[in-house]
């Protein structure tokens, strides 16, 4: 059977770096799968939205929110658990690409959770995404890691270059002063 359109319930070509498996155990892991991983959330979207949403599915085992490594704030993404293989491909028919507090989610299937990987995998513990990410997003935290380390620059720099006058000249007036 051919498709016009991609099938939505397929998993898509990212590889997971940290796998320690190979491409035909991941292919393998991926073919009776129940857990998905889910992308693009808000840092302010929490476990009940994401509940409420995902549930409409079929029954969720288990929710795993992702966190900053270090802050331990939720950063963006998840991993969500079925029970049923059939609920995780009608999850990915149905819910990727759907708006959840004004972003797009992603869904895509993930080979299992393993401890550890809930933890973002950035410099600054958060999503490595978000920290080449140049324009303001409020529902991602505000500015990107770089704009941030730009506007220190910035700071550093006036501080540096620009001193404030503290004491007047000898001649010169101030403003209102006759």
């Amino acid at each position: 059977m051919s498709f016009v359109t991609q099938r939505l319930d397929r998993p898509s070509s990212y590889k997971d770096h940290q796998y320690s498996g190979d491409t035909t155990q991941l292919s393998n892991d991926l073919q009776f799968t129940t857990t998905l991983y889910v992308g693009n959330l808000s840092f302010y979207t929490t476990e009940e939205q994401i509940y409420e949403l995902f549930s409409k599915s079929g029954e969720i085992k288990r929710i795993i929110m992702g966190l900053d490594r270090n802050r331990k704030t939720p950063c963006g993404f998840c991993f969500v658990e079925y029970y049923r293989r059939e609920d995780t491909l009608d999850c990915m028919r149905y819910i990727n690409g759907t708006r959840l507090d004004e972003r797009i989610i992603r869904t895509d299937l993930d080979p299992g959770f393993r401890e550890g990987r809930q933890f973002g995998r950035g410099r600054s513990g958060g999503q490595v995404r978000d920290e080449y990410r140049m324009e303001y997003d409020a529902g991602r935290g505000g500015w990107g890691h770089i704009r941030a380390k730009q506007e220190a620059e910035r700071a550093a720099d006036i501080d540096e270059n620009y001193v404030a006058i503290s004491n007047v000249p000898e001649g010169a007036t101030l403003e209102g002063e006759s």
